[in-house]
């Protein structure tokens, strides 16, 4: 037996570390992709952390639109760090072992960040809703107070639900094989290495996916759809253009993170294969962070100028 996948006796016997399984027995692939996904990994945390850092430091840009693109960013930040490190040192070291309290950890904040996002890109939504289709009473509804609130809420319900699923799964036993057949401690494959009935769990794991996943998304279309009804009434073909352009970059999120998530959460598990699964999580935890900040930042003008006094007020103070 793996020396990371020792057992202990408390009742039953139950796996205390896994391994991650090797991505190829060709060490140059390894190296290849540990290459692509260190390089896609460096520039999501600079993308997201220069455009979180940009709306932070631009006065200009302290508009609810903007708070929410900010907490995107840090969630995006978070998102990617939960698990890319661990991702990167099984690609290239024999040491892919984790403990069960590892596991348990890494599945958490990255339920955590992931069930918040889908939240706040409800939210943002819900922000474009109301600017497009009540702008005489945007300033109230969407007041600091309000949108703070929003983030809170987005935040907390990550937490719940990180919290209840990571308890509900690892109150299992886990009786072996331990390698897990991922590059991280996601659901599927954790929840499929448990022993005996995991009916109830599979369940639980599907509901929440409909919950925090769907209904979200249900939530955004139905804001897209009262959007685009306030669209094609409007009179001036200059003020339907515009009113668009403010939402095309979040529906391109909107649409790279929901369509991964969907695909890979909602799919019966028969049609679950392990290359698969890890061919989507790759795209949902790297590339997709990686987009974001790019499509954010080539299709707003307004982010795109506050990067630019942010990279020269930094040359500034570097030269200075």
């Amino acid at each position: 037996m793996n020396a990371s996948c020792s057992l202990w006796q408390d009742n039953s016997l139950s796996v205390k570390h896994f391994s991650f399984a090797k991505f190829s027995e060709i060490t140059e692939q390894c190296f290849l992709l540990f290459t692509l996904i260190l390089l896609m990994f460096l520039a999501s945390l600079t993308g997201n952390a220069l455009i979180a850092l940009a709306i932070w430091t631009n006065p200009v840009l302290h508009t609810p639109m903007y708070f929410f693109l900010a907490n995107l960013s840090v969630l995006e930040i978070g998102y990617t760090c939960s698990v890319i490190p661990k991702m990167l040192q099984s690609l290239v070291s024999e040491a892919r072992g984790i403990s069960r309290e590892g596991c348990a950890t890494q599945m958490f904040f990255f339920t955590l960040f992931a069930i918040s996002e889908c939240c706040l890109l409800a939210a943002m939504a819900f922000d474009r809703y109301t600017a497009i289709c009540s702008p005489l009473h945007y300033a109230t509804r969407m007041s600091r107070g309000v949108c703070s609130q929003l983030a809170v809420v987005s935040w907390g319900v990550g937490c719940i639900v990180g919290l209840g699923q990571t308890n509900y799964i690892f109150s299992l036993n886990f009786c072996g094989p331990c390698e897990i057949d991922h590059f991280f401690c996601d659901l599927p494959p954790i929840l499929a290495l448990a022993c005996g009935d995991t009916s109830h769990n599979e369940v639980a794991v599907f509901v929440v996916a409909i919950l925090c996943i769907s209904s979200p998304f249900l939530l955004i279309i139905a804001s897209y759809g009262r959007i685009l009804a306030a669209v094609l009434i409007m009179p001036s073909p200059e003020g339907r253009r515009k009113a668009l352009s403010t939402c095309s970059s979040h529906l391109l999120v909107v649409t790279l993170f929901y369509g991964s998530g969907s695909v890979t959460y909602l799919r019966p598990k028969a049609s679950h294969s392990p290359g698969t699964d890890k061919l989507l999580a790759l795209f949902y935890t790297v590339v997709t962070s990686m987009l974001n900040p790019i499509i954010y930042s080539l299709r707003n003008k307004e982010v795109k100028a506050a990067l630019w006094r942010t990279l020269g007020r930094k040359n500034v103070l570097t030269h200075g």
